[in-house]
């Protein structure tokens, strides 16, 4: 049995920690989270933190196996301004040595009770449904369940060389990375800083502050480099433990260490239930004025040779099979078990093919079946090869998406594409 004891930092200590160091709107902070806990204290204002250097050069260091640019139109280094504090450095704890076991069976956790004092145990258990992010490397897969990036929301892992897995619950974004910075191996963690309502990340070696959606330096010495993108998938436990039946999952703190040592949460609590279904976007008054989607809506997007286009979870899900090209890129969409959304290239070996559906995990092309969560052909032809991602981020809400991609279009509501349902 996986047992630690450990003494409690639950949110309310934190809050009353960070409380002393920020100037708090709680009243904010639990109206848009619908929550009484989270691991950090949040806020609405814009501070001009000047904690980086908002200048300086970098040398980009992703794009060695051939990543596709990440043209966003941004205008760099993103003035303090535009910056908001939600949180104080550090407050929400990045894992930085992580633990894995097969599953969380026999995962307890002892904690202090913030209400009454009296110890207490928690007893945890990864459900197939609850939604990880999976990542596999050299044969390797490993899936992080966001039940623990809610809370941590930055993970340092080495897999395949250092890996950088990161979730920000506010956009419903996730961003895999090579985690060097300058070619050199770093630790990443949480800056407390938000940039349009998305997490803003630090650097240990030079402590530039990094957009996690764009995985580009947005502040800092390393400005305007980019982190090389590793694939990944957002899907449920269950899902990706069927197609990868040897994977590990990560551990949820204490056996996972982090930023502020064996640092825990009550990982059966939720600290956003609810924000999903609300139309209430990051913290503060933040505005949202386009009509097309409800702004929590789940998107997946692709922005290739000067285009970007946004693709509904519904909307694939109503037509079954989108065979589309963007800025020149023939892709295919698709939606797998347990509303896993996925984009990928549809050109293999100099051919581009034209998907159908197959049955509820696979789609078909080429003479071959390519199982829908990873792109990998598991017959005919093609078996064994995997298609490249056609998106550089998992699946977000739509806001998150339209706020990094002003100029988007939308699959089934905007007349763009060449799109073929099958």
């Amino acid at each position: 049995m996986r047992r630690l004891c450990y003494p409690d930092t639950q949110p309310r200590v934190l809050f009353e920690r960070c409380r002393a160091t920020v100037d708090v709107n709680r009243r904010t902070y639990l109206a848009v989270l619908g929550a009484a806990s989270l691991a950090g204290c949040v806020g609405g204002d814009s501070d001009g933190a000047t904690a980086t250097e908002a200048a300086g050069t970098g040398t980009p260091t992703g794009g060695d196996d051939g990543d596709r640019p990440r043209d966003s139109g941004v205008s760099l280094p993103v003035p303090d301004s535009e910056l908001t504090r939600g949180a104080p450095k550090d407050a929400i704890p990045a894992i930085t040595d992580p633990e894995f076991a097969t599953d969380w069976s026999d995962v307890e956790i002892e904690q202090q009770d913030p209400q009454t004092g009296e110890a207490r145990t928690l007893t945890l258990d990864l459900s197939p449904d609850d939604r990880v992010i999976g990542v596999e490397r050299d044969g390797t897969a490993r899936a992080y369940p966001l039940r623990v990036l809610n809370w941590h929301e930055v993970v340092n892992d080495s897999l395949g060389g250092p890996l950088l897995v990161t979730f920000c619950p506010l956009c419903g974004s996730g961003t895999t990375a090579v985690r060097r910075v300058d070619g050199e191996e770093s630790i990443f963690g949480v800056s407390g800083m938000l940039w349009r309502s998305d997490l803003v990340m630090y650097d240990e070696a030079t402590d530039s502050r990094w957009s996690q959606i764009m995985a580009t330096a947005i502040q800092g010495p390393m400005v305007g480099a980019e982190l090389e993108l590793v694939p990944s998938t957002m899907t449920t436990w269950g899902t990706w433990r069927e197609s990868h039946p040897e994977t590990a999952v990560l551990l949820p703190p204490p056996f996972s260490n982090t930023v502020e040592g064996e640092s825990t949460r009550n990982y059966d609590v939720d600290p956003y239930s609810g924000y999903a279904n609300t139309t209430r976007i990051g913290i503060g008054a933040n505005s949202f004025d386009d009509d097309r989607l409800h702004p929590k809506t789940t998107v997946i997007g692709v922005r290739t040779g000067g285009e970007a286009r946004a693709y509904p979870l519904p909307a694939v899900e109503s037509t079954g099979v989108v065979n589309d090209t963007v800025g020149g890129t023939p892709v295919v969409v698709a939606v797998g078990p347990d509303d896993t959304l996925v984009a990928y290239e549809r050109t293999v070996d100099g051919e581009t093919l034209t998907f159908r559906a197959d049955d509820g995990r696979h789609l078909s092309a080429g003479g071959s079946r390519w199982e829908i969560a990873t792109g990998r052909a598991v017959d005919g032809p093609h078996e064994g090869t995997t298609l490249a991602p056609a998106n550089d981020a998992s699946p977000m809400f739509w806001f998150a998406w339209l706020d990094f991609n002003p100029e988007t279009t939308v699959y089934g509501l905007d007349e763009v594409g060449t799109a073929d349902g099958q």
